[in-house]
């Protein structure tokens, strides 16, 4: 199995989101409670853990097995998990990873891509692969994304730990869509994304920013008509109570980042660094399939509460929306730059590769 800890100053390579679970809290400011230094691993530690998302999601359950997994391994530590929205806003806690006074996080691709462009790469509909299993391979453990994407958080003051795909974005609406012409002024909930809200004036919406906290109000004010979601959210979020429709157009995933600081990373003690790494040898597969299984019952659980109208679009229908929204590649090659395209680029060829050996 490919090492997927490489040497100090290069990246850690493959599903090394778990080791979001795991800081030092003697790096930054810190908490009463909180205690130890990278120089001495057996004092009590308490790692801290912060999500995008409330409990019972992917990340809710990756970061809980990572706790389970790692606290197994180290009786001096403690991994303490905050749902979304207890340590502030996306904004919030990227900012305190920055200033060491919160240890991990995720940061998703719509949040992240404001500070670091070359991250919307994930914002791209229709870049990746219909089979899974090829993406799989790219999030887990694609040289050139980790590489020059970790550069890129690292000018940040940030460190790239893993890539944690979630699943599908489904669209929810209040009216059937399956040609971007019906997209035609709706008023669409997006990420607070340039490349995002770019997207969805191709198809032709209006697209209007939103906080997640926001959007089941906002939808049920009128003050939006739509939104988009991977399926467990928007069982989670409650959706499917105030939409008509749930649209799955497989344009792309919900697509989140662990990050942490640089600081805290050169100092974990290596007996941690084994652990971890044996947490995320066992995390990787684990996500992978639970996110499918989440997702799946989570479609299962809205057809059996509600009366909302799923729509699959067919292949002919995919390729319509594909090619209205082909030139939003250009403008991310215009926001992030030769490195971006890079990326993206290494992203295609992998999508290639793959497809071709299915």
């Amino acid at each position: 199995m490919k090492d997927r800890f490489l040497n100090k100053g290069t990246l850690w390579m493959g599903s090394l989101a778990l080791a979001a679970g795991l800081t030092l809290t003697g790096c930054g400011q810190q908490e009463e409670g909180d205690a130890g230094s990278s120089a001495d691993s057996a004092e009590q530690q308490v790692w801290k853990f912060a999500l995008e998302e409330t409990k019972g999601g992917v990340q809710w359950m990756y970061a809980t097995k990572f706790k389970e997994l790692v606290e197994a391994e180290n009786d001096n530590v403690e991994v303490k998990i905050y749902p979304y929205g207890t340590l502030g806003t996306s904004q919030d806690v990227t900012q305190q990873v920055q200033t060491d006074t919160l240890q991990f996080a995720f940061a998703s691709a719509g949040h992240i891509g404001s500070t670091i462009p070359e991250a919307q790469v994930f914002s791209l509909h229709f870049l990746f692969s219909q089979d899974n299993d090829v993406n799989q391979e790219i999030f887990t453990s694609n040289e050139t994304v980790y590489s020059e994407l970790g550069e890129a958080y690292n000018e940040k003051g940030l460190e790239l730990l893993s890539i944690v795909p979630e699943g599908y974005m489904v669209w929810s609406t209040n009216k059937e869509i399956t040609q971007p012409s019906d997209f035609e002024g709706v008023k669409f909930r997006v990420m607070p994304s340039d490349l995002l809200l770019a997207t969805y004036e191709l198809y032709g919406a209006s697209p209007q920013g939103l906080a997640y906290s926001e959007v089941y109000g906002g939808l049920e004010r009128g003050q939006i008509d739509a939104q988009v979601q991977p399926m467990f959210a928007h069982r989670d979020m409650s959706f499917y109570e105030v939409q008509d429709y749930l649209i799955e157009a497989r344009h792309a995933q919900f697509v989140s980042t662990v990050i942490t600081s640089p600081d805290f990373i050169d100092g974990l003690p290596e007996p941690m660094q084994a652990s971890v790494e044996q947490a995320i040898d066992e995390l990787g597969p684990y996500i992978y399939e639970e996110q499918q299984k989440l997702n799946a019952g989570a479609a299962d659980e809205i057809k059996s509460k509600s009366d909302t109208t799923f729509i699959s679009l067919t292949d002919d229908q995919v390729a319509e929306f594909r090619d209205t929204v082909q030139p939003i590649y250009d403008q991310f090659v215009d926001m992030a730059g030769p490195r971006g395209e890079r990326i993206m680029k290494a992203i295609q060829e992998a999508v290639a590769a793959g497809d071709g050996a299915s």
